[in-house]
């Protein structure tokens, strides 16, 4: 674990927990092992929802609709999120329980590849959510940020790899070898990309933050340093 493990457990045993059916939902990925936000990541992403109070919600990478079920609930009454996925076998059953919460009206859902997808779409949205497969974060981003307006805040889950980012990439085993080199490209790109400003915080597998600057603030930025 990035964080230690007392540490964690201290800090959830403090959280208020979610609704019944994001909790019984929750349970039923446990039990089935499909993965699904962490309790750490749950109570940053509800602080986020509440503080930046967006109505229209981008996520890239829905499993089985739970982070997209989580920010429904604590998002605006009428904010609106569209959510990809490309996964087949979970499309059905996200569609399932986006029915069952009574959320379809709220949740779009869309299916295919997501480098295909975001290249089509034109909307704004004020918050993003990374959480796909990690090795395509890199290639998402060109999208991501055309899609992102100013002001507008990016999370993108699950960055830090168990704390394999931090090891050489002949440490890790050759398989991951290719994961690993492209998020260590996409952190770099997010902290030194001159539209945005991020903090990679170790929150469950690792968060970043980022926010889309103006060409004013840019300039500013350029002119004090």
């Amino acid at each position: 674990m990035i964080v230690d493990e007392r540490m964690s457990a201290f800090i959830n045993s403090m959280d208020k927990g979610n609704t019944p059916f994001l909790d019984e939902l929750e349970k039923e990925a446990i039990e089935t092992q499909v993965p699904i936000i962490r309790k750490s990541m749950q109570s940053l992403l509800k602080f986020l929802l509440a503080y930046a109070k967006p109505k229209n919600i981008l996520e890239v990478g829905t499993a089985i609709g739970f982070s997209a079920l989580l920010m429904s609930e604590y998002a605006p009454a009428d904010c609106h999120i569209t959510t990809i996925e490309k996964y087949e076998k979970r499309i059905p059953l996200a569609k399932e329980n986006f029915r069952r919460a009574g959320r379809e009206g709220q949740i779009t859902l869309l299916e295919g590849d997501a480098s295909e997808i975001l290249r089509e779409l034109d909307e704004s949205y004020e918050l993003i959510f990374m959480d796909a497969a990690k090795g395509q974060y890199i290639h998402f981003l060109p999208d991501i940020l055309r899609l992102l307006p100013v002001g507008g805040l990016l999370i993108s889950d699950n960055v830090l790899q168990d704390g394999d980012i931090i090891e050489s990439r002949f440490a890790v085993t050759r398989r991951n070898r290719t994961i690993h080199a492209r998020m260590r490209d996409y952190l770099y790109e997010l902290k030194h990309h001159p539209q945005l400003e991020t903090v990679i915080l170790p929150v469950g597998d690792g968060v970043t933050l980022s926010t889309k600057m103006s060409v004013e603030t840019q300039l500013s930025e350029k002119i004090f340093r």
